[in-house]
């Protein structure tokens, strides 16, 4: 999720030219035909997309004290405790959930820690037996939702200073097969 969000930073021609050279290992050449540019300018394009991630921030709050914030929130969910969900989320958090057009997912960024509680405790409260589990999520603390064992949602966080700042759910089932243990 962070190099999504390392992504989404970079200009689109940085980002293609830098997804085709460095991900795909198509050629300058080859990426200069797709976004009809130069090579030069494409590789200068990937250059700078490289640059973006290397200066992306490293997270500064210690690992432990993020799991910490992670769990008081599952245990606020669990509870459907609106209070203690705006609590823990920063005033101007955002929550972005993907469904891939296969499952239901809110169709635009909740913004705001009321609004993103009170949509969570709403999505509880429709998921009866829903189970919420602990588990590292893109090498960070996450949450994962079950029902019957299927997982229905991975959520990775992004926790600055003491709140949670950003929410990502991955709702998908395409998307999370692998996270399906039974």
């Amino acid at each position: 999720m962070a190099f999504l969000v390392v992504l989404d930073s970079m200009t689109p021609a940085e980002r293609v030219a830098f997804i085709l050279h460095d991900v795909f290992r198509y050629t300058f050449g080859e990426v200069a035909e797709i976004v009809g540019r130069t090579p030069a300018a494409c590789r200068q394009l990937a250059s700078s997309a490289r640059r973006r991630i290397r200066a992306s921030p490293a997270p500064t709050t210690p690992a432990t004290q993020r799991a910490d914030i992670v769990r008081a929130f599952k245990q606020a969910w669990e509870a459907k405790d609106i209070n203690a969900l705006v609590g823990l989320l920063d005033p101007d958090a955002t929550a972005i959930g993907d469904g891939g057009g296969l499952v239901s997912a809110e169709l635009r960024p909740v913004g705001g820690a009321e609004q993103i509680a009170y949509t969570l405790v709403g999505v509880a409260g429709r998921a009866s037996g829903m189970t919420i589990l602990e588990r590292m999520v893109n090498g960070q603390p996450g949450l994962v939702a079950q029902l019957e064992g299927v997982t229905v949602t991975v959520m990775a966080f992004d926790v600055v200073g003491d709140r949670i700042k950003h929410i990502w759910a991955v709702r998908n089932p395409d998307e999370l097969r692998s996270w399906t243990t039974g």
